[in-house]
């Protein structure tokens, strides 16, 4: 059995600024403090967190949207890859980034939906100077 973790997040900044971080290896690795290596082109790898998550880029609406396959290291082998899916949004006072990430096994569930927040959520908010 999988889960689905929807979440979204307002940002004081343009979403431009917002997919730009998340698609740019250097500035994913700066907002994350870890080291990413990702790529502008369909059917390429990706990887962030030091290589402990990798996926493969699905489809790129640039400027607004990313969907990718997503999976940790530490999943089980018989696990099949989540899909990721980050929207962002103009909103009030800058934007709205919302995360879909369906097919999260049940046994990380819990940990995915707090570690968005504490890995990803809160070090964007540092680097972009909003917290």
């Amino acid at each position: 059995m999988t889960k689905t973790i929807v979440q979204q997040v307002k940002f004081g900044v343009a979403p431009e600024r917002l997919y730009d971080i998340y698609m740019d290896s250097k500035k994913h690795g700066a907002a994350t403090g870890s080291v990413a290596k990702v790529s502008k082109k369909v059917g390429s790898e990706f990887k962030a967190w030091d290589g402990y998550i990798a996926g493969k880029i699905l489809a790129l609406f640039p400027k607004r949207a990313i969907v990718q396959t997503w999976r940790a290291a530490d999943w089980k082998k018989t696990d099949s890859d989540s899909i990721l899916t980050i929207g962002v949004d103009k909103a009030p006072g800058g934007s709205l980034l919302t995360l879909v990430h369906a097919g999260v096994p049940d046994n990380q569930y819990e940990a995915l939906k707090e570690g968005w927040v504490i890995s990803y959520w809160d070090p964007w908010k540092a680097y972009l100077g909003l917290k």
